[in-house]
C-alpha cells in the first residue's frame, strides 16, 4: 500500500456527504488536502482542531472553469504539487424524455460532466508529474443501469464513468489510475427525499471514504477501474 502522509489531493464537494467524509479519512492518514467549496465558510468546523498548514480551502463553482484553473493555481502555488482528485462534487435534476428541458439539461451536464473533466484537464500534467497520481470520479449505479426515468442524471453518470476510463488509458503509462465509483444509494443530502430505500439501510458516506482511501492507496500494479457498492440486491452485478 503507498503511503498517503504528505500526498497532496483536491477534493470536489468537500463540505458535506462523501466529499467531507473522504477529507477526514484522507487527513487521519496524512495527506495534505486542498478542498474546493462554493462558500470558504461552511468548512470552519472542519479546520477545528486541525492542522491548518495540511489545509486549503478553495473556492470552487463546477459552472465557473475560472475557479477551477484559481484553485488548482492556489494549491501549487501552496504545496508545490498535486496527487490526487477527488472529483466528488455533483447535483441530480428531475428530468424525463417527456419533460426534458435545455436549461437543466445544461447545468447537471456542466456540474456532473464537464466540470470533472475540465478538473482533470487542469491536474493531469502534474498527476503524471508524480508517477502515482490518482483520480476517484464519484459515480453511481445509475451509470451502470438505468432504474428510473431521470433520463438526464442517468446519461451524466454513464458519461463520468466513461470520462473515468478515458481519463485511465490517457495516463496510465506515467503511473496515473483511475478508478469510477459507483454507489447506489448513499445517506446524504442528495438522497433526503428518497422514500424507496430508508434511510438507514442507504450506505454510509463514511464507509465510502473508507474505500476511496484503500483504492487511491494501492500500488499501481493493483488498478481498481470500476468500484460499485451496493446497498441493496442489484440482478446486473
Amino acid at each position: 500500500m503507498l503511503d498517503l502522509t504528505d500526498k497532496v489531493f483536491l477534493i470536489t464537494g468537500a463540505n458535506r456527504g462523501i466529499g467531507l467524509k473522504c477529507a477526514e479519512v484522507l487527513y487521519r492518514r496524512g495527506a495534505r488536502l486542498s478542498l474546493g467549496v462554493r462558500d470558504k465558510r461552511s468548512l470552519d468546523s472542519f479546520l477545528e482542531g486541525r492542522d491548518p498548514q495540511r489545509i486549503l480551502i478553495g473556492r470552487y463553482n463546477a459552472e465557473d472553469w475560472a475557479s477551477h484553473e484559481a484553485w488548482v493555481g492556489e494549491t501549487l502555488a501552496r504545496f508545490g504539487r498535486i496527487d490526487g482528485l477527488i472529483n466528488n462534487a455533483g447535483i441530480s435534476v428531475g428530468v424525463t424524455l417527456r419533460d426534458a428541458d435545455e436549461a437543466s439539461l445544461d447545468k447537471i451536464w456542466a456540474v456532473n460532466c464537464k466540470a470533472p473533466l475540465n478538473m482533470i484537464r487542469l491536474t493531469l500534467p502534474h498527476l503524471e508529474a508524480c508517477g502515482a497520481g490518482r483520480v476517484v470520479n464519484v459515480a453511481s449505479m445509475s451509470g451502470k443501469r438505468v432504474r428510473n426515468n431521470n433520463v438526464a442524471y442517468n446519461m451524466t453518470k454513464f458519461a463520468v464513468v466513461a470520462l473515468s476510463h478515458a481519463t485511465r488509458r490517457m495516463g496510465w503509462d506515467k503511473g496515473l489510475r483511475v478508478t469510477a465509483l459507483c454507489p447506489s444509494f448513499v445517506r446524504t443530502d442528495l438522497t433526503r427525499d428518497v422514500t424507496t430505500v430508508a434511510a438507514e439501510n442507504m450506505t454510509d458516506p463514511q464507509d465510502l471514504a473508507e474505500l476511496v482511501a484503500t483504492v487511491i492507496s494501492l500500488p499501481n500494479t493493483a488498478s481498481v477501474a470500476e468500484l460499485l457498492v451496493n446497498c441493496r440486491l442489484e440482478d446486473m452485478v
